[in-house]
């Protein structure tokens, strides 16, 4: 009994943290060219696109979860971001959201 309560704690923990290491790879694969790995945006495109500051919670709280998939899925023409619709799947979308909230004090 003491090793399955064991297992689900380990399970507990380990998976999530595989998911949020998944997320920050996507990130850093998608995003961290004109984001910065840190979420800044103090990349040389990124300050060509004058891309926001995701580490800012001015610019975390003025969005909501569903305006952030909206940009990812069909990008944001104005900065020229493209649309990942076809390079991702809605759950690595909720990740990638999830991944950058977790940007916001940083």
């Amino acid at each position: 009994m003491k090793r399955i309560l064991a297992a689900i704690v380990a399970l507990w923990v380990v998976v999530p943290a595989l998911a949020l290491a998944d997320d920050a790879e996507s990130w850093d694969k998608k995003c961290a060219s004109c984001h910065g790995k840190d979420g800044k945006g103090k990349t040389k495109m990124g300050e060509k696109m004058q891309v926001r500051d995701y580490t800012d919670a001015k610019v975390q709280d003025a969005m909501t979860d569903d305006q952030l998939e909206k940009g990812i899925t069909e990008g944001v023409k104005e900065k020229k971001m493209p649309a990942f619709k076809d390079k991702l799947k809605a759950e690595e979308v909720k990740g990638m959201v999830k991944f950058m909230r977790g940007l916001k004090g940083k």
